[in-house]
């Protein structure tokens, strides 16, 4: 099969999946645009580990818990966005951010992705979007420190749950503390509230206000030091305007080191987590041709499971773009799981999100794989193994992340995580039983 079309089926994939929320699944993910096959199987009133906050139509916003952070006051009053500024697919070709020339570039253009590659020499590492089952990525993460064998990457690219993901792996073993909390400390309760915004199904303020309590101001400052020694940390957006996926530069903006990159660094991660439809998208300040307008962004799996580079990129000649060692971490099985769906709504959703996105990622490994082929990289993929089966009670089940983080850290530690996990072109091609 042809990279390109490699490419277009991913994004068919990916686009018809994430198509289908635009109603209520009880299996939206933790931290990110994609949902755990494990998750989605039980209804919400069946699961013990179930923690969301509800509230009656109309009734006043409940006061905040100790896993329900207080709403900011502005958003109470949920007066409804003010109108869009328009502007030209012109003004979007040329838009910037303000004061941070090199923030981004579009994700689809080979000629613009040679601005974000980075200076160092080194492997690269690639982590894909999966929600929950990010658990696994972040302990696999841990494990490898543990191991003594995890490198130093010259760039590490992040989308969705993997783009919350990205920044401690970009900074090493120093932050697997953090890294360890991130993922076992939290619930529904700490993500969403289960009440629509005037674009969305869902309110995602929980989720803003945890990743403006986890990104500091000291956290960028260490991001910026290793961004000037020539490493670089890329997070996936989808802009929806343009209907095109944007690479941020956030070594780059975090040498900034202001208030206003904290605010960016931080609206990107929530961007590219927004899940369209059931989190409301994220309005990002630019100008462009003497303007001055927002533009929408969403989750970064619209566009990309996960990103390594523009497909022109692996389909042109070798050459010294692309890294001579990678490594993809999936944050997921690749193989669809059986199961007998009931007739809700809900339920039939919630399988076929995870179906495709599925789809979506098998997609865009037979392009890496072929292209990485084709340049002489070599390439190392993990991803949950078929043996991991720790049953989910519900979203964000403490029990169920913390068994599949420790699941990726023993991977890792014993130096089994990439060994004989490559899939073949023929596997995913065919898939199981065929």
């Amino acid at each position: 099969m042809p990279v390109p079309l490699m490419r277009v089926l991913t994004g068919l994939a990916t686009s018809v999946a994430l198509g289908c929320v635009m109603a209520w699944s009880p299996a939206p993910s933790s931290l990110g645009g994609d949902w755990g096959s494990a998750q989605a199987q039980q209804p919400a009133a069946s699961r013990p580990g179930y923690i969301i906050v509800r509230r009656p139509k109309g009734a006043a916003k409940a006061p905040a818990t100790k896993n329900q952070p207080k709403q900011p006051e502005a958003k109470q009053a949920e007066k409804g966005p003010p109108p869009r500024t328009p502007y030209s697919a012109e003004d979007a070709a040329a838009a910037a951010i303000p004061g941070i020339p090199e923030a981004r570039v579009w994700g689809d253009s080979d000629t613009e992705f040679d601005r974000v590659l980075p200076q160092a020499n080194g492997p690269w590492l690639a982590l894909s979007g999966g929600g929950a089952d990010g658990a696994y990525g972040a302990g696999l993460i841990t494990g490898w420190s543990e191991s003594g064998n995890r490198p130093e990457f010259a760039l590490v690219s992040g989308v969705s749950i993997g783009a919350l993901i990205a920044p401690y792996a970009f900074l090493g073993q120093s932050r697997d503390a953090q890294l360890r909390e991130n993922f076992l400390s939290i619930n529904a309760g700490d993500v969403f509230e289960d009440h629509a915004t005037p674009d969305s199904i869902l309110d995602s303020w929980p989720l803003q206000r945890l990743i403006e309590k986890r990104v500091t101001a000291e956290l960028l400052a260490a991001i910026a030091v290793e961004h000037k020694r020539g490493r670089r940390l890329l997070v996936v957006t989808t802009n929806v305007d343009s209907g095109r996926r944007v690479i941020w530069n956030m070594g780059a903006i975090a040498e900034r080191g202001d208030d206003k990159a904290l605010k960016l660094f931080r609206d990107v991660l929530l961007a590219s987590s927004s899940i369209p439809g059931f989190f409301p998208p994220v309005t990002i300040d630019v100008e462009a041709n003497g303007k001055k307008f927002q533009e929408m962004h969403n989750d970064g799996t619209l566009t990309a499971p996960f990103f390594v580079a523009p497909e022109a990129v692996f389909t042109g000649p070798p050459g010294g773009r692309l890294p001579s060692e990678l490594y993809v971490v999936i944050n997921s099985k690749l193989n669809p799981e059986f199961s007998v769906t009931e007739h809700r709504l809900s339920l039939i959703l919630g399988r076929a999100i995870g179906v495709g996105l599925i789809a979506a990622l098998r997609a865009e490994l037979l392009l890496t794989i072929a292209g990485t082929q084709r340049h002489g990289i070599n390439l190392s993929i993990t991803h949950v193994g078929e043996d991991f089966s720790h049953a989910a009670r519900g979203l964000f089940d403490p029990d169920y992340m913390k068994a599949l983080f420790e699941f990726g850290q023993q991977a890792a530690k014993s130096g089994s995580a990439f060994e004989n996990l490559r899939p073949s072109l023929q596997d995913l091609r065919t898939g199981p039983g065929q």
